[in-house]
């Protein structure tokens, strides 16, 4: 069979490099959020299987989760910095690019004959494989004229069809929607740390195949193979213009990376607009509001559940924590027929549920813990939202300016939820915690869950709630304190 390379293999080449490795570094700027990685659920500090940090928190002080944060460089990462937000973008962004390129590929490849070309068809493929590892541990090159030999054969049919879709599963199975709506899809891993573990590995091994496949391509004889690669050619190989599109193909896809990086860094609001605006088509269709079905028992509660951020400094919020809480009054307001003023002794008379859930952070980490409290529809009942309330507002009592200074945004802590996920049956005001009074490091004296989203949109400390029409008119415009300044998502099921 003589080997030969059409225009879209060719194509699918370059589009393969730019969405991997758009993927790669931003997946390293996610990773450098919590650069620790496990084999359990609980993620209890100390039984990481990898750390990639020399950070060492201190044990017998306060710390939180954004302590053990690191900075890649953006020579490394996408965008650099502490840049989880725009990290998460990229990565997505290289995640769709990369999966479109595949879906045409192996369309295009099944179309026409050269599925032969990686699909083997006799067992005889494995001996002549294991013949063919033997000649290249023993220095010596085993060519296959008009085609690959059998190892290669393997290594490609291999990256294609296992290592590619185990990518793409492990990614889905750390998304808290699907983990919710589909528990046992979880358990296939073992956990949402372990499919984290492996998806990290799926990386190393993607970095592993370039760097041999590279090194076949130059030991194999650069000229023909980059002009096959290039340009197609099987019987004059024109290896100086080869050369010449192959440069002028990898410098393009240089270019984009330091173009991103640097209006990233520069212009962050216009990249996290841009990104988002795409990423959205296909997000929302798919993870708008999905059911979550409850998965885990008392036995399975974590022994450790990591704090993220410090308890408000207001003193109007200490004052009543020095009291236990006994004059807090919240607040439901805004667009709604009904404004209520409810205390603790009021909510705790309310229709209660608990329910014991994973709690998945945006910074890689997770938990198991049992919450109780008042479903927040039961609330949005009594106080009968208006036709144009689109929107819950939770207001925190939570100073960023105090407890966390951050020169990249001031003001209280706030977050925005779509009225049909406030609405979804699991969305808790949460006032418990295991058993107990939510303690102050995690929330009290209310905290939201909602357990198809990443943690961040659980906003602790909650001061007020209000009905909007929109958020747009809110803080900087983007749904959230961390959405205005650190670009997160609104929405964040995956």
């Amino acid at each position: 069979m003589a080997l030969e390379f059409p225009l879209w293999l060719r194509a699918a080449h370059y589009f393969n490099l730019l969405f991997l490795s758009v993927s790669l570094r931003s997946g390293l700027q996610i990773l450098a959020a919590h650069p620790k990685l496990y084999w359990n659920d609980h993620c209890t500090p100390g039984s990481e299987w990898l750390r990639l940090t020399r950070k060492r928190l201190p044990a017998h002080a306060p710390w939180t989760s954004r302590d053990e944060e690191e900075a890649f460089s953006p020579w490394v990462a996408l965008p650099g910095g502490r840049s989880l937000g725009l990290g998460r973008h990229w990565h997505f962004l290289g995640d769709l690019g990369w999966l479109l390129t595949g879906i045409s590929y192996v369309v295009l490849l099944f179309a026409t004959d050269a599925w032969r070309r990686l699909v083997p068809t006799s067992w005889h493929v494995l001996p002549a494989a294991w013949h063919a590892a033997a000649g290249y541990a023993t220095l010596h090159l085993v060519e296959a004229p008009g085609g690959y030999n059998a190892l290669q054969q393997l290594a490609y049919f291999g990256v294609v069809f296992l290592l590619s879709p185990l990518t793409i599963a492990t990614g889905l199975a750390m998304s808290p929607a699907i983990s919710a709506r589909f528990p046992g899809y979880l358990r296939l891993f073992h956990g949402r740390q372990a499919a984290r573990s492996v998806h990290f590995l799926c990386l190393c091994a993607f970095g592993l195949f370039v760097v041999v496949h590279v090194a076949m391509v130059v030991l194999h004889g650069l000229a023909r193979d980059l002009a096959l690669i290039v340009l197609g050619e099987t019987d004059h190989p024109q290896g100086g213009l080869a050369l010449a599109v192959g440069l002028l193909g990898l410098a393009l896809v240089v270019a984009f990376h330091v173009v991103a990086t640097r209006y990233s860094r520069r212009r962050p609001d216009l990249v996290h607009r841009r990104t988002g605006a795409v990423i959205d088509l296909a997000r929302r269709p798919l993870m708008a509001v999905t059911p979550s079905r409850p998965a885990y028992t008392r036995a399975d509660v974590s022994p450790y559940f990591r704090v993220n951020g410090r308890p408000p400094r207001d003193p109007g919020y200490q004052a009543l924590a020095a009291r236990g809480f006994a004059d807090y009054t919240l607040e439901i307001g805004g667009r709604v027929e009904r404004p209520l003023r409810l205390s603790l002794a009021d909510l705790r008379g309310m229709p209660r549920e608990t329910q014991i859930s994973l709690h998945c952070c945006i910074q890689g980490w997770s938990a198991i813990a049992e919450w109780g409290g008042v479903p927040l529809r039961h609330l949005l009942e009594l106080c009968r939202p208006l036709p144009e309330a689109r929107f819950v507002l939770l207001e925190a009592f939570d100073d960023k300016s105090a407890s966390e200074p951050d020169p990249a945004g001031p003001g209280r802590y706030y977050g925005t939820l779509e009225l049909a996920l406030a609405r979804h049956p699991r969305t808790l005001l949460a006032d418990e915690m295991n058993g107990a009074p939510l303690p102050l490091a995690h929330g009290a004296p209310l905290r939201v869950r909602v357990e198809t989203q990443l943690g961040f949109t659980m906003v602790k400390y909650v001061r007020r709630i209000a009905l909007v029409p929109d958020y747009r008119g809110i803080g900087q415009g983007r749904g959230g304190w961390r959405e205005d300044w650190q670009f997160y998502d609104q929405q964040a099921p995956i």
